[in-house]
């Protein structure tokens, strides 16, 4: 997509309430992109140069970012899990209660305000963190947004994970990995504030664990699971992001993915691939896949993958072997801690259930950023 909107909209955070004023009539006259072989040095470079001209969300701060490496490719150099002693979520935190956990911006969220989480990464792979709304350029449904209610780097932000297995027999000689892996993952990433259910999908889908902060539980529903039966990919996916993400009320902000492990066949469905994104999209979930089809070549299911985690803001990973399933959990673990929370009310905002295009970038070329293509607006009677 080449924006040719010319103008920068400065938003002051203390006025985040604010509605932002004042369009510049200053044309972004510079090149389309900057080599990428230029050394990282966290800071936004005085000659950076925008890709393309688009709003920028502007923030007075002295704070400058910093790059935080992802976790490497090689399985072998990836960090052990730690024990559960070390990262399990106090057993005693209630799991029905939803009151916002201490040193978490509460925030009651207007229908006609969009929660955008958005991921930052160099041309290497590594997390970018401590930007600014100043760094950025964003277009709603291809306007500026009308007024910013928030913009922070929320790695504390509570999450509201789903762990879902293909359990069909496609997968039945991999399935003791990926058990494993999704166990150690939730080992590492919950905290006592977080969520996470577990389900596994065949033709049909079975909760083994419905939301809940406690590691053994969810550990017990992921052993429970048991392979064989056909592939209902999109189908499990629709139902999930409906009867679990989308009925899901909170009163403070939260960050919602599933983490999807599967071969992205399917034999099944009655839905299509695009019938599961646009639940997902209105569900307001992020998806991350870990393909279960190892080896050095990719198939039509790891497009099918990589489909679905694009659309949503989330990310494909493909192990070489079956036992790197545990280095794609971590990975994700690694970008649901290095996340930005911008909250905004878009221009010209219409309740009428059409999808609006988000369009997000950084204006210094080194980084690029990874956020869902757009949602739906709700309808009047919603």
């Amino acid at each position: 997509m080449i924006v040719t909107v010319a103008a920068a909209m400065a938003f002051g955070f203390a006025a985040q309430s604010a509605p932002a004023q004042g369009f510049f009539g200053k044309l972004f006259g510079h090149k389309k992109s900057a080599p990428q072989g230029q050394s990282l040095t966290a800071t936004p470079s005085a000659t950076s140069q925008p890709v393309v001209a688009t709003p920028a969300l502007t923030l007075v701060s002295s704070q400058q970012p910093t790059v935080t490496q992802a976790a490497p490719e090689n399985p072998k150099a990836a960090p052990a899990p730690q024990s559960p002693a070390a990262t399990a979520p106090n057993a005693a935190q209630q799991p029905g209660e939803e009151l916002p956990p201490p040193g978490v911006t509460t925030l009651k969220v207007n229908v006609n305000e969009v929660d955008l989480v958005f991921t930052v990464i160099d041309h290497k792979g590594h997390f970018v963190t401590g930007l600014q709304q100043q760094n950025l350029g964003l277009l709603d449904d291809g306007r500026p947004p009308m007024r910013v209610r928030q913009f922070a780097q929320q790695t504390n932000l509570p999450l509201r994970v789903g762990i879902v297995l293909d359990t069909s027999s496609s997968i039945r000689q991999r399935f003791q990995f990926e058990q494993e892996a999704a166990t150690d993952f939730l080992l590492q990433v919950m905290h006592p504030a977080d969520r996470a259910f577990v389900e596994g999908f065949d033709v049909q889908t079975d909760v083994a664990q419905d939301f809940t902060n406690r590691v053994d539980l969810l550990d017990t529903g992921i052993r429970r699971l048991r392979p064989g039966g056909g592939t209902a990919l999109f189908d499990s996916l629709y139902k999930t992001c409906r009867d679990e993400m989308l009925t899901l009320k909170q009163d403070f902000a939260v960050r919602k993915a599933i983490v999807l492990v599967s071969d992205g066949d399917d034999d099944y469905s009655r839905s299509l691939e695009t019938d599961a994104i646009k639940m997902c999209q209105r569900a307001e979930t992020i998806v991350y896949t870990i393909s279960t089809n190892v080896g050095p070549s990719r198939d039509k299911g790891d497009d099918v993958l990589q489909q679905i985690a694009d659309a949503t803001g989330g990310q494909a990973f493909y192990p070489v072997k079956i036992e790197d399933v545990a280095q794609g959990f971590h990975n994700i673990e690694e970008e649901l801690r290095s996340q930005y929370l911008l909250v905004y009310t878009p221009a010209d905002f219409k309740r009428d259930g059409a999808f609006r295009t988000i369009y997000l970038q950084s204006l210094d070329p080194r980084y690029s950023v990874r956020t869902k293509k757009g949602y739906f607006a709700p309808k009047e009677d919603q």
